[in-house]
């Protein structure tokens, strides 16, 4: 397929996105943001008894009926509990055990009475008013009841996720497998950051957006540098990564010219889907598909590359890993600056967005980066569009 519209370009790789599915077991410390892959049901109440919410004295309630400051009740000191301790004895009436705050209530008690409230005399505590059957009194399963599906599956699990499933004692979770991304860029005249310019090169820019872009949206990819401008060379090199990731992101190499070698590199390592988007930036993407391995070839141009990333690939990454919430959210607004160029095709243009409003940078041009920053939108401009003054009523995506 040459030249389809984008819908018709996100379903196609959508159908041969595989949403990860495979599982693995890891120490609940290292499964923030993962996807839980079974659900956790409680096996116990938590907390597992009834407990004090305060320091005080635990005992009877019957025993302050008519308590009044000039008339206190007596209660007899029989012993002290911290949490983390437990008085095994049933308290019998006229009697209170010392509380801290968690400390489980003892069998005979049904309410704690504040320790700043009580007068201790000699071995007794005067209560200076009456107490209701379970006044400050915290249940066993006041949190999570037994039984209760406390996370369920396919959760993408935060810091309060996991001080919940350790209440439930769990020192390791299921979870799924991460999604494995590798990115590298084409192009002999690249080189990396903190390497000398040479006449003739420029540095490697796509790589350090998408691997930022990546780890923004979650995920942890393999950052494999820039490939030769060989087709032999990059597609030995990418052929031998088909069965290490879900998905192979390149930059550059995608248009028509003598050193656009993705198209050989797709023909020797695996089946064409399509090639060529009506957008713009970034039409000339390469998707393809080399065993179970989906490949996505981007425009070199820095901004073009970026725009086809959050256009193309998040639906991906959204599939893959089963997390809706990475796919691109679309706005409608209005446009806080003119637009003077007329838009024969389809074109994303880059804006920020706030409060119903876009606003346009004043560069637009698809080999610069720069004017992207503080860029947090790409407005929908539909071909066959007229410049747009400032006022006009235009969709987008928020990214």
């Amino acid at each position: 397929m040459q030249d389809i519209p984008l819908e018709q370009a996100i379903s196609v790789l959508l159908e041969h996105t595989k949403k990860i599915e495979a599982v693995e077991e890891v120490p609940l410390l290292e499964a923030l943001g993962r996807i839980l892959a079974e659900d956790a049901v409680a096996t116990f109440d938590n907390p597992p008894f009834d407990r004090s919410p305060l320091d005080g004295y635990a005992f009877a309630a019957s025993g302050t009926k008519g308590a009044k400051e000039e008339a206190p009740a007596s209660f007899r000191i029989i012993g002290e509990e911290c949490a983390g301790d437990f008085f095994a004895q049933e308290v019998p009436e006229g009697a209170a055990v010392r509380l801290m705050t968690g400390a489980a209530i003892p069998k005979g008690c049904d309410c704690v009475v504040r320790q700043e409230d009580v007068t201790v005399q000699d071995d007794c505590i005067l209560v200076p008013y009456e107490l209701h059957h379970h006044e400050n009194y915290c249940f066993a399963g006041e949190d999570v009841r037994k039984g209760t599906l406390a996370v369920k599956r396919g959760t993408e699990l935060t810091a309060a996720h996991l001080g919940v499933l350790a209440s439930l004692g769990l020192g390791t979770v299921k979870v799924r497998r991460r999604s494995r991304i590798a990115i590298a860029s084409t192009g002999d005249e690249l080189v990396l950051p903190g390497e000398p310019l040479r006449p003739g090169k420029i540095y490697n820019s796509n790589l350090y957006v998408l691997a930022g872009r990546l780890q923004e949206l979650g995920f942890e990819p393999e950052v494999l540098g820039i490939l030769p401008d060989d087709a032999e060379q990059a597609a030995a090199f990418i052929a031998g990564w088909r069965k290490k990731v879900d998905l192979f992101l390149t930059t550059g190499g995608v248009s028509v010219g003598k050193k656009d070698i993705m198209h050989e590199v797709v023909r020797c390592i695996g089946t064409r889907l399509f090639w060529r988007v009506c957008i713009k930036p970034g039409a000339p993407v390469i998707a393809y598909t080399a065993g179970d391995m989906l490949g996505i070839a981007l425009s070199g141009n820095p901004f073009a590359s970026y725009a086809t990333f959050e256009l193309l690939t998040r639906p991906v990454l959204a599939a893959l890993a089963g997390r809706s919430e990475v796919a691109y959210r679309a706005a409608e607004g209005f446009l806080a600056d003119a637009f003077p160029k007329p838009s024969y095709g389809r074109r994303f243009i880059r804006a920020h967005y706030a409060d119903g409003v876009f606003s346009i940078p004043a560069q637009h041009d698809s080999g610069s980066l720069f004017s992207a920053a503080g860029c947090n939108a790409l407005i929908d401009i539909p071909a066959g569009t007229e410049p747009l003054v400032a006022g006009t009523r235009v969709k987008g995506v928020l990214l």
